[in-house]
């Protein structure tokens, strides 16, 4: 009997240099660089550039990227158009990124005889652009128009400039950056494998990336950020109306969720075992950006919160072993930036074009498709007769619509 590996899980379908997921150990590695070791203090130009030269730049190599992905930024006027009716129809965020996303002719890049280095300028447009949508269609969508890109700003400091229209802080940037340096690559994960898959075909990275932010806006990959602050903010909230403290709310919401079913976002890893190596650098930059700004209480009301959830999980679910994931974090720390939920997926794909982009480079130079098997478990006796000698309906289709579609 054939051995189906539900979900592909465990299956290795390729070799990578770009990031190590150990998920036993609780380690990640980002182009050979401990994720708390790189995320903290790399420039996220400085991160790109090691995914995808294998290697971190030198001072003058920084620049050169920076300056590429300057010079590429502004976005075509057809996808301003696009944003625009998408924002006057209400389009969700994520889809908003994927369809201006498509838009992006990066592919007359290699067109016009750019050789071997023409891939690489199609990952400095992506990169450079998906702020750039993100923070258009916000202020579209919010009935303001889209600010410029200023040369002079790296691109966490872009992104959060063309979101408010006004320079951002240091330590906000450094917060940004910390977030997008963290997030930029995880192993085989779904959006990523989506992009390997499409580009395995020889088909364009455009193509490859439109694919993964498809992936990327599914609730079980990318979409749980925002569910987890809010269940913080339910919290307070109902604490206070009770007047009871924060730490017994905690616990009777989340003995009530697990009870009736209900997932406790924010907690457990299809991959980590431990706690999310990630959690705990986005954890620390939490703690820095809310002590600067002298404003600890949503901060230390997270932390409280994230306690109960253990302590209660790990007595309810023995031996499940569900400790928290980036998501809790990324959470706290989007919103201390000043992100409103509805940017939170968005901003995560915006950190892993880096990533994608990479992974597609990678792919393209192994050159090998990507088509696995399936077991079939369908009928193997049935017989074919023709149309007019059929007078019931197929079995398994409804009365009132028939087979029409199948």
């Amino acid at each position: 009997m054939t051995t189906i590996a539900r979900g592909l899980e465990g299956v290795v379908a390729t070799a990578t240099r770009l990031s190590d997921v150990d998920g036993e150990r609780g380690h990640l590695l980002i182009g050979g660089v401990p994720v708390e070791e790189l995320a903290p203090q790399a420039g996220f130009e400085e991160v790109l550039f090691l995914l995808w030269h294998d290697r971190l730049p030198t001072a003058a190599e920084h620049a050169s990227v920076r300056g590429a992905l300057a010079a590429a930024r502004a976005l075509p006027a057809e996808t301003l158009a696009l944003l625009r009716a998408a924002a006057a129809r209400g389009v969700g965020s994520m889809d908003a990124l994927r369809m201006g996303m498509a838009t992006l002719s990066v592919t007359d890049v290699a067109a016009g005889g750019g050789g071997a280095a023409a891939p690489l300028q199609d990952a400095i447009r992506l990169v450079a652009c998906a702020p750039t949508i993100v923070a258009a269609y916000d202020r579209l969508r919010r009935g303001t128009e889209p600010v410029a890109p200023r040369p002079e700003l790296g691109h966490a400091a872009n992104y959060l400039y063309m979101l408010s229209g006004v320079l951002p802080r240091e330590d906000v940037v450094r917060a940004l950056e910390t977030y997008l340096n963290t997030v930029v690559d995880h192993g085989m994960n779904a959006s990523t494998f989506t992009a390997r898959v499409i580009a395995s075909t020889r088909s364009d990275m455009v193509s490859a990336l439109v694919g993964a932010v498809g992936a990327l806006k599914g609730p079980l990959h990318g979409g749980a950020p925002g569910p987890a602050l809010d269940m913080v903010f339910e919290i307070r909230a109902a604490a206070a109306r009770r007047g009871r403290s924060l730490a017994t709310e905690a616990e009777a919401w989340i003995r009530a969720t697990v009870a009736s079913g209900g997932r406790i976002m924010g907690f457990g890893h299809r991959v980590y075992k431990v706690r999310d190596p990630r959690a705990e650098v986005l954890g620390a930059a939490a703690t820095r950006l809310f002590e600067g700004a002298g404003d600890t209480g949503l901060y230390d009301d997270a932390r409280g919160v994230e306690d109960v959830v253990l302590r209660v999980l790990r007595e309810v679910k023995p031996g499940r072993r569900l400790e928290t994931n980036v998501e809790f974090y990324t959470a706290l720390l989007l919103h201390g930036i000043g992100l409103e939920p509805e940017l939170f997926t968005p901003t995560f794909a915006v950190a892993r074009t880096g990533g994608w982009t990479a992974h597609v480079l990678e792919q393209a130079a192994e050159d090998r498709l990507i088509r696995p098997a399936a077991a079939y478990v369908g009928e193997r006796a049935r017989t074919y007769s023709r149309l007019s000698l059929r007078s019931t309906a197929a079995v398994g289709c409804e009365a009132t619509a028939g087979c029409a579609g199948v």
